[in-house]
């Protein structure tokens, strides 16, 4: 997974694992911010939810949650998207090594065709790339790989709206990979986008656990994670439904969870599980971690051995073999 820059682990007391990421730090400016961003970019407003399905996935949206002023969707949002119809639209930023303007022309091109992006903003001076759109990250990241740069995702959500707008949880094996993350759109929806390797073909349920403690594994994460004020649904909050792995034991997720708060699961867990039933211990467990939010980390150098981000290998960023 490209895991979120300078993530952070933060526990609760039953949370003895955390998934941390690469933290970097760079010059800083007394006078003005690193990036400030365009006046185009406003916080996002409330809007009423629409009714959901039995796990809380949205069904159709009354206005498109945008971190900018936008054009309406040309298609109705679905609720459970594993091909990215209907994601609401986010800001994402990667640091990537640009040295010239046709770097940013030949970024920006590649970006433009890509299904769900509605805008890309390039900072050569800072090698920043801010692309808005509904585009799922593994999209995107495949994306500016294939200009021959390398690139690292360094942060999503919606800026300077939330305390903690990001979440990652990462699978380091020994047999199942994978990503979790989790970006907070409003108060009151939070995007989900998740893909796994390793997995046996077919269903599995997976889900968001009270617990972070994986002392035995998923076993130890307690039951599936549910709030007081998560509604009528007869599913707890926390459960996200199935994955369905192809052939090859790989699966992706991309949708939105109705009532879902970043905030309430740092320190918690994500499990998966052998099969659609959850009422056994999951296979496989991996804890949420805070992750960098929209102009939080546009850092190149590591604080703990001076690794530029560069030089940093790609497990540094990215665990899942998908």
């Amino acid at each position: 997974m490209a895991a979120f820059l300078r993530s952070t682990a933060s526990t609760t007391s039953f949370a003895i694992a955390a998934s941390a990421a690469f933290a970097f730090s760079g010059p800083s400016s007394s006078s003005s911010p690193l990036f400030p961003f365009p006046q185009s970019f406003k916080p996002i407003s409330l809007s009423p939810f629409p009714a959901r399905n039995s796990f809380g996935f949205i069904t159709t949206f009354a206005h498109s949650p945008s971190a900018v002023p936008m054009a309406a969707p040309t298609s109705e949002p679905t609720s459970f998207s594993q091909n990215n119809v209907g994601l609401p639209e986010l800001l994402t930023e990667y640091m990537v090594d640009m040295k010239c303007e046709g770097c940013v022309n030949a970024v920006k091109d590649k970006l433009q065709g890509v299904d769900g992006v509605k805008n890309v903003d390039v900072d050569l001076s800072n090698q920043v790339v801010r692309i808005l759109g509904t585009t799922p990250v593994k999209t995107m990241t495949e994306a500016l790989e294939q200009t021959g740069r390398k690139a690292r995702l360094i942060g999503q959500g919606v800026p300077g709206d939330f305390l903690v707008s990001a979440a990652v949880a990462e699978f380091k094996g020994p047999e199942i990979f994978g990503v979790v993350r989790l970006a907070q759109v409003n108060m009151e929806l939070a995007r989900v986008e998740a893909n796994f390797s390793g997995l046996s073909p077919g269903k599995h349920g997976w889900s968001i656990n009270e617990f972070g403690d994986l002392t035995r594994g998923a076993a130890s994460t307690g039951k599936v994670f549910d709030s007081a004020d998560s509604g009528s649904s007869n599913e707890p909050l926390g459960d996200l439904g199935t994955l369905d792995a192809d052939e090859n034991g790989e699966a992706l997720f991309s949708g939105v969870k109705q009532k879902l708060r970043v905030s309430d699961l740092i320190g918690r867990s994500i499990a998966v599980y052998e099969t659609e039933d959850k009422s056994v211990p999951g296979i496989a467990a991996a804890v949420v971690a805070r992750s960098a939010g929209v102009g939080e980390n546009y850092k190149k150098l590591c604080t703990c051995d001076g690794t530029t981000i560069w030089e940093s290998s790609n497990r540094d960023f990215v665990t899942s073999k998908v």
